[in-house]
């Protein structure tokens, strides 16, 4: 199978990505026998390499990368699953490289060589894993989904590649996500909030649940989430194998630096100072610390400090608070909630200081509340909204959004093509101005299309 008829029998199955309508504790129909039964046909190659497999309602890819490099910095060949993409599918597919280290889980090196370099999966492998889930569909006797059957050529890939260590992000809640046919060594859960949920009854609880069930037995959970009433939650799923930020690790400082953040971090096991991070925002300096826990409860030891430093010093993170430009400054970021929303306009606040306008180019999805979307964003203290629609089936249209801006007595436009909102917003903008263009992460891949930028992993 080539890459465009691996496309086209993906396109072929449901997309629940497209039409979601799943909430914590309101999932009726959702089995994981399905992609236990295709993996049993494949081998079960999940069962060839250790597992970190993170859930959480935000920072779960950011996390992610973090763990990856983290891994990586110790000599590690490393496979990361994540989803949805930015631009194109393959980012989903991630590797590190073969490994430049040969150590033992103590950290000992005991070789060293060099090796394939890493990156997205190309689009020949692509094809051709995809095309070995499609034979095995007959095999099993199913009909996956079109997330089940990425999750599936990830985990074989993975396996063929072969990676030491695989970090699996789920795609929605956890307990009956197509990534929970893994067995997670450490299992993360970033935080709980409002997303993908019906606000029912106790909704926090509900959603803890629902991520809990990630936890297997032998699982170390390490937790982001500091609302007590959610501990037992917690408690009930993994026992003593638990770390908790706020009692078990934390950050202890983080101060504003020049392009990034600088942290102290308390881990389980020791405080690590002086870590700089190139990251815009307090809310990633929490998610190294829930990274850094992650990485120690893998190795079951405290991490090298200079190690973390090294690891932290690469990371990049393209669409998260991404600077894509600078007189006007243009920032891009795929903030699809109220709580990443608030994280944005906090960072911008906090961190740039402004001589000029604030030019919003915005993009939502259905099921998103724009109120309190637009709320977060600090729209009312803004310049102008530029409305565009992201590039989904589940998208609110752009004049909709707009008319819902028209109401709050906004300043705005309306331009439908994300790259057309982007110029558009270019051209008003004066050297002194900031753009963020934001609202959903198919906003922030399109304007990265536009800017000519590439694909994460496929540089």
């Amino acid at each position: 199978m080539n890459y465009a008829s691996a496309l086209a029998y993906l396109d072929a199955h449901i997309n629940r990505e497209a039409s979601p309508a799943i909430a914590a504790g309101r999932v009726e129909g959702l089995s994981l026998e399905p992609i236990r039964r295709l993996m049993h046909v494949l081998g079960d190659p999940q069962t060839q390499y250790p597992v970190l497999h993170l859930t959480g309602t935000n920072g779960k890819g950011s996390v992610g990368e973090m763990i990856t490099l983290l891994l990586e910095e110790h000599g590690l060949s490393v496979g990361t699953y994540s989803s949805p993409h930015l631009q194109r599918i393959n980012e989903r597919l991630r590797w590190t490289g073969d490994r430049l280290l040969d150590v033992d889980r103590q950290g000992e090196i005991v070789a060293r060589r060099g090796g394939r370099r890493g990156g997205a999966i190309s689009d020949e492998e692509f094809g051709r894993v995809i095309g070995a889930v499609a034979d095995a569909e007959g095999l099993a006797g199913v009909r996956p989904s079109y997330f089940e059957i990425l999750t599936a050529a990830s985990l074989l890939w993975f396996s063929e590649l072969p990676v030491d260590a695989a970090v699996i992000e789920v795609g929605l809640l956890g307990r009956f996500d197509a990534t929970n046919v893994v067995d997670g060594e450490v299992a993360v859960i970033t935080n709980i909030g409002p997303d993908h949920t019906d606000f029912s009854g106790n909704w926090r609880a509900a959603i803890a649940e629902e991520k809990s069930g990630i936890v297997k037995p032998g699982s170390f959970l390490v937790v982001g989430e500091t609302d007590p009433e959610l501990r037992p939650i917690f408690e009930r799923a993994a026992g003593d194998r638990l770390w908790v930020r706020g009692q078990d690790f934390d950050v202890v400082s983080d101060r504003v630096a020049v392009r990034g953040r600088l942290l102290d971090l308390q881990t389980p096991g020791q405080l690590i100072e002086e870590v700089f991070l190139p990251l815009h925002g307090e809310h990633q300096g929490i998610n190294a610390a829930v990274a850094v826990a992650a990485a120690e409860a893998f190795f079951a030891r405290p991490l090298d400090p200079d190690v973390v430093r090294a690891a932290f010093a690469r990371l990049h993170l393209a669409g998260r608070f991404e600077i894509a430009g600078r007189s006007p400054l243009l920032i891009i970021d795929g903030a699809h909630n109220p709580a990443g929303a608030a994280a944005v306009r906090q960072t911008l606040d906090e961190e740039f200081a402004r001589e000029g306008r604030i030019v919003f180019v915005i993009g939502l999805l259905e099921g998103r509340d724009p109120d309190a979307m637009l709320e977060a964003f600090g729209v009312r203290h803004t310049d102008l909204v530029i409305c565009c629609t992201p590039d989904s089936p589940r998208a609110r249209p752009a004049e909709e959004l707009g008319e819902i801006c028209r109401s709050l007595a906004l300043p705005v436009e309306v331009c439908p093509e994300v790259a057309a909102a982007v110029e558009r917003a270019r051209e008003v903008a004066s050297d002194a101005d900031v753009i963020i263009v934001t609202g959903s992460i198919y906003v922030a891949g399109a304007a990265r299309d536009a800017l000519g930028l590439a694909p994460p992993g496929m540089e």
